[in-house]
């Protein structure tokens, strides 16, 4: 049945393989195959189109002779549409942090250094890795130009919008979809684009990270890789995380090549909101038109990306259509049911401490709902000089009000009024609620308030948790 793979691996080993078993192929049309023997494994592959083959077989040599970590190609028959290729083992950077992770929601140590290794070596790869390629192979097109966004968009409209009957205005739609590609076609683009840069096509071996599935990949820009790394739906990375890995993939690609960081960070968002696009229409076209359903699974993830993309300001672009047609997709319920559990999808709660002499506080969710509850009914330890230049963080402030019963009658009825929300919420599948606390001078008693509540959300299963003191810049200095 798989003679050709035999044969290769005869080939190159000296003796044929004493088992053969297939391995899954994420999404791929491509059929693998662990084969071993004579104390060694490689993995064979069989897939009928020739030109795809030919770019990984091609960008495989030219990466590993530079030294990148990518498999070596043990042997290859074009005509027969196989080839041998490195046995890289079984773990998936996904599949360790899933393991490893657990249910919490952060990321532990030894999976966040895979992490921003992954990206010092993504951006070695991309800065480095396109000098000497042959881009003639590139498959199916050899840059990531406004023809490839416009396939990725039109993907996302005939495949996402239209099956899950998003409603939208086509011109206009079309409108937004030039105004985005000729803004990100003002990017720098003389870099290799991995293409499919997330962390099921990052196996992990002898503690390090190894590349794979890089066939699609052509000339680009360095943002989209990044974006598709730290956007990942199901990996589902801490808003927070993604920050530091970003910064880690920026010190390393500084070293390599001029960086204009702030012009970085304002195409990262025009790659990262047609990164979204592209994987929803891929979760629409397995999902609603293959009708393989845990793909729509992903989408509550996406649209918790989408989501805090849209939280955090303007698009870097005028986008009225499609925006209009992204927040419809936010706030769909249906959407969000695709979700595996209810507490799959993280609920941030963002918690925060005011003072009202600067007017309440905004919420950056977008939703411009929550609960600000007022703390100026409890006893004020501003009015002792000996907590004058302390705070509710500090030990003898939280001690002061621990001892008045109706600051912790205060705060359990405040949890109380919060559980149902917190229940609902969470199986509804939404991912974002402002609480603020607020009093005389944001210091004391909302700091202590919010911190308190801090704690107890972080005890629940599904919850992320971000805290931000708005006064923390004016709060009295501490002598020396």
């Amino acid at each position: 049945m798989h003679d050709r793979l035999n044969a290769l691996f005869l080939e190159r080993f000296g003796s044929p393989p004493s088992d053969i078993v297939e391995l899954r192929a994420h999404g791929s049309d491509r059929k693998l195959y662990r084969l071993v023997g004579a104390g060694v494994s490689a993995v064979g592959v069989e897939h009928v189109d020739a030109e795809e083959n030919r770019a990984f077989l091609a960008f495989s040599r030219h990466f590993r002779a530079g030294g990148f970590p990518v498999p070596d190609i043990y042997g290859e028959d074009l005509a027969a549409g196989c080839y041998l290729e490195e046995d890289l083992g079984d773990t998936t950077l996904f599949d360790l942090l899933q393991r490893e992770r657990g249910e919490s929601p952060e990321i532990p140590p030894t999976v966040a250094s895979l992490y921003e290794q992954a990206a010092r070596d993504l951006a070695r790869l991309q800065i480095l890795g396109i000098q000497g390629l042959d881009t003639s192979v590139c498959y199916p097109h050899t840059a990531f130009d406004r023809r490839s966004m416009s396939w990725d968009l039109n993907y996302f409209k005939y495949y996402f919008l239209k099956l899950a009957r998003v409603p939208f205005h086509e011109q206009r739609l079309e409108n937004d979809f030039d105004a985005l590609c000729s803004f990100l076609l003002q990017a720098p683009s003389d870099f290799f684009l991995f293409r499919d840069f997330q962390s099921r096509n990052i196996m992990v071996r002898d503690g390090r990270p190894w590349f794979i599935d890089y066939q699609g990949g052509r000339r680009g820009a360095l943002p989209y890789d990044l974006a598709s790394l730290l956007l990942d739906a199901k990996a589902n990375l801490p808003f927070a995380f993604r920050d530091q890995v970003k910064a880690v993939y920026l010190d390393a690609a500084s070293a390599l090549t001029p960086i204009d960081r702030s012009g970085f960070e304002i195409f990262y968002r025009g790659f990262s909101l047609i990164r979204i696009l592209q994987a929803m229409g891929a979760y629409g076209y397995r999902g609603y038109y293959e009708h393989k359903t845990h793909f729509l699974q992903s989408v509550p993830f996406a649209l918790r990306n989408l989501e805090h993309l849209l939280a955090e300001g303007d698009l870097p672009v005028k986008l009225p259509e499609l925006q209009a047609a992204l927040h419809r997709m936010v706030a769909s319920a249906a959407l969000r049911s695709t979700a595996p559990s209810p507490s799959s999808v993280p609920l941030t709660v963002h918690l925060g401490s005011f003072s009202y002499r600067g007017g309440y506080p905004v919420d950056s969710s977008g939703h411009g709902g929550g609960f600000v509850f007022d703390c100026r009914a409890l006893p004020n330890p501003g009015r002792e000089p000996r907590f004058s230049t302390l705070t509710g963080l500090d030990r003898g402030v939280a001690d002061w009000l621990q001892s008045y019963g109706e600051v912790d009658q205060f705060l359990a009825q405040i949890r109380a009024l919060l559980e149902p929300s917190l229940a609902t919420y969470q199986q509804r599948h939404f991912t974002h609620l402002s609480v603020a606390f607020g009093c005389t001078g944001g210091q004391h008693r909302s700091v202590y308030c919010a911190e308190t509540l801090a704690r107890w959300l972080r005890s629940r299963p599904g919850i992320v948790v971000e805290v931000h003191h708005r006064e923390h810049p004016s709060w009295p200095a501490r002598p020396d």
